[in-house]
C-alpha cells in the first residue's frame, strides 16, 4: 500500500512540476494560455504573480519529492511526514481554488485527485 501511496505521490509532484513549468517559464506562450484561458493582455498583467505563484508548486512538489526519498531510505517517519506535508497542502490548494472559483473546477480537480490518492493510501498504510 505505502509503494502505490508514494507512487500518486510521485505523479502528483511530477505534475506541480509541470504546474512551475507553465506558471513560471511559459505563462504568456500560446499553448500556456490556451491552458488557463488567458488573453495576451491577462498574461502579460498577471505574469509576476503566476511566476511566484509557480514556485509555490514547485515547492510542494520538492517537498514531496523529498518524501518520497525519504521513505526509499527507510526513514519511514520523515518521509510520511513530508509527503503528507507536500501531497495535503496540494489537495489544499486545490480545494481553494475549486471553492473560489467554481468555473475552474477541473483545473481544481486535476490539482488535488493525485495528491488526494496519495494522502489517503498513505494515511490507510501508516494506520
Amino acid at each position: 500500500m505505502t509503494t502505490v501511496a508514494l507512487a500518486f505521490a510521485g505523479l502528483a509532484a511530477a505534475l506541480h512540476v509541470y504546474i512551475w513549468v507553465m506558471e513560471s517559464l511559459t505563462w504568456t506562450s500560446p499553448r500556456t494560455r490556451a491552458t488557463f484561458g488567458t488573453s495576451v493582455e491577462e498574461a502579460e498583467a498577471t505574469k509576476e504573480l503566476a511566476y511566484n505563484q509557480g514556485f509555490y508548486n514547485l515547492f510542494l512538489a520538492l517537498v514531496t519529492f523529498g518524501g518520497i526519498a525519504a521513505h526509499v531510505a527507510d526513514e519511514e517517519t520523515v518521509g510520511s511526514t513530508l509527503v503528507f506535508t507536500g501531497a495535503g497542502s496540494m489537495v489544499a490548494a486545490g480545494l481553494v481554488l475549486l471553492l473560489s472559483s467554481p468555473d475552474k473546477a477541473r483545473a481544481a480537480i486535476t490539482q488535488l485527485t493525485l495528491p488526494a490518492i496519495a494522502v489517503v493510501l498513505l494515511a490507510i498504510a501508516v494506520a
